[in-house]
């Protein structure tokens, strides 16, 4: 075998493991870590393009005037480790849309794109419901908070995945 352009394969196999546990892992700063939750957002952002959106930063405000129904499309496991503040599951909210009038529907979920998902069919099917885009991880960029399964504000934050270890410095992520 020619190996003079070639690296040996173990070189090559660490070479490409080092590379993937670069990618895996959190940026340092919180502007690294916004920025790629910012990425990701995008890329997934095609695959419901009919979906209303709402940023984080005038979700936090709509939050801090009492406005905002945050709704959890995330499964109960990620539920239970923490929500957004006042947040309904979806059940909830489909049971009587209605009873929240008055407040902005928003969906969320880790990164946006399973409510991103959810909102495009509820909006084409008539009802007032946002996502959040960059799920609850734009979210706590944006200065929002989040409350465990007593209601007790916390820095617990379920995040899907390793991929999904974005929130700012300071919280603590399980997936």
């Amino acid at each position: 075998m020619d190996i003079g352009n070639r690296l040996p394969w173990p070189l090559a196999a660490f070479l490409f493991l080092l590379a993937l546990a670069a990618c895996a892992s959190p940026p340092a700063d919180d502007a690294g870590r916004k920025a790629r939750v910012e990425a990701l957002y995008a890329g997934y952002r095609k695959d419901f393009p009919t979906a209303p959106e709402i940023t984080a930063d005038a979700a936090v405000a709509l939050w801090k005037k009492g406005e905002l129904l945050p709704i959890d499309v995330r499964e109960p496991a990620e539920r239970a480790v923490s929500t957004l503040p006042g947040a309904v599951t979806e059940k909830e909210y489909l049971a009587d849309p209605a009873r929240f009038a008055g407040k902005t529907a928003v969906a969320y979920c880790t990164i946006g794109y399973r409510s991103g998902k959810w909102a495009e069919a509820k909006a084409k099917a008539g009802l007032p419901v946002a996502n959040l885009a960059g799920g609850l991880l734009a979210w706590l960029h944006a200065g929002g908070g989040l409350v465990d399964a007593k209601g007790d504000p916390t820095k617990t934050v379920h995040v899907y995945g390793r991929a999904w270890d974005l929130a700012p410095r300071g919280f603590t992520a399980v997936w």
